[in-house]
């Protein structure tokens, strides 16, 4: 495999101003929450990297990972991504198909040993003839790419925790990537789909610094998961003074009132949607008029109806918690939901809640 250009040598031939990508730099460096004087270095750091080799593996998942990642708009953040790793594997994007994509990965393992990343999106199966590729397990597969691996990134809620495949009845006994891979550095980018801003910054740091950024209890980056997401909602206020939607036509909803009532999880979900929201800071679920189904969290499949508040069911009488919350006590009593179940999470209980 021949010697890849540096970053820097990349950007030049692509025509890419030193303006334009300190202006990148700077960008990165504020999302994920840096010391002042850090986009310097890292301009510095990354303009003399060699691209390094990525292994994508897709295993039981719905493309969505790869759907958000190539909805990027030029020249954001995540349109540079393609730009600064080298691509070596990746069941959609890549050209080759057969042994040819096959001997890719192998030869990319190989000629990179210690050096590659891999980025994984989809829960793996353990009943493994459930999912294959090119007659290879999903588990099998993983665990040779992971074996000479400088860092595994999981992309998406179903790598980073199951997803949708480990909700019940979990039918082909499907886990987590961290379930199987114990010696490697792990983070978790979860969503679904995970936001293409979060995988870029994760990236850039780890080439700027040689580390993983800083993670919460679930390994997902502090800098893009450390806030919840009814912290920053701009229907927050809506929530405090007890004004919600209870339908999805009526005058609360077109008021742009709280959803809270119409199963919005954002009281329990970590993510940094409501700031950086989607489609180039266009909008976000709820912007959209749809509650959050808090897809970002471990089980989110399992937390409830898309449309039931985490307030019903099993959490309580709904009726009664709604007239508490029209008091100003939800407040409270989502507060205390949340702390328990981040405690479970923590110590890796299930919450009596769930």
């Amino acid at each position: 495999m021949a010697e890849r250009a540096t970053f820097g040598d990349l950007l030049h031939s692509r025509g890419v101003s030193r303006r334009a990508f300190l202006k990148f730099c700077s960008t990165t460096a504020s999302l994920m929450a840096l010391p002042a004087g850090t986009a310097t270095a890292m301009a510095e750091a990354l303009s003399a990297a060699r691209r390094p080799s990525v292994i994508w593996l897709s295993f039981q998942e719905c493309t969505g990972c790869t759907e958000a990642l190539t909805r990027s708009h030029a020249p954001t953040l995540e349109s540079l991504l393609f730009n600064f790793i080298s691509l070596d594997y990746h069941h959609t994007l890549q050209a080759a198909s057969g042994d040819a994509a096959e001997h890719a990965r192998e030869e990319a393992q190989h000629a990179n040993s210690g050096e590659y990343l891999v980025l994984v999106d989809g829960s793996i199966p353990l009943l493994e003839y459930c999912s294959t590729v090119a007659g290879i397990s999903n588990k099998a597969m993983l665990v040779a790419a992971c074996e000479h691996a400088a860092a595994v990134i999981n992309i998406g809620t179903c790598a980073a925790y199951g997803g949708i495949p480990v909700a019940k009845p979990n039918p082909t006994k499907a886990v987590a990537v961290g379930d199987i891979i114990k010696d490697k550095p792990i983070i978790n980018v979860p969503g679904c789909p995970p936001m293409p801003l979060a995988i870029t910054g994760v990236i850039a740091q780890y080439l700027t610094l040689g580390k993983l950024p800083q993670l919460d209890h679930l390994g997902r980056p502090v800098a893009f998961f450390g806030e919840n997401i009814h912290d920053r909602c701009y229907r927050r206020p809506f929530y405090d003074r007890g004004q919600f939607a209870e339908t999805f036509d009526d005058e609360g909803a077109r008021k742009g009132w709280c959803l809270y009532k119409l199963g919005c999880k954002a009281p329990v979900a970590y993510n940094a949607c409501a700031h950086i929201k989607w489609n180039n800071g266009v909008s976000f679920p709820i912007q959209s008029g749809h509650g959050c189904i808090g897809c970002s969290e471990p089980g989110f499949w399992d937390m409830g109806g898309v449309y039931q508040s985490v307030a019903t069911g099993k959490f309580g009488d709904g009726a009664k918690l709604g007239a508490a919350a029209t008091a100003g006590a939800a407040l409270g009593a989502g507060a205390a939901i949340l702390a328990r179940r981040r405690k479970a999470a923590l110590h890796g209980e299930d919450s009596a809640e769930h």
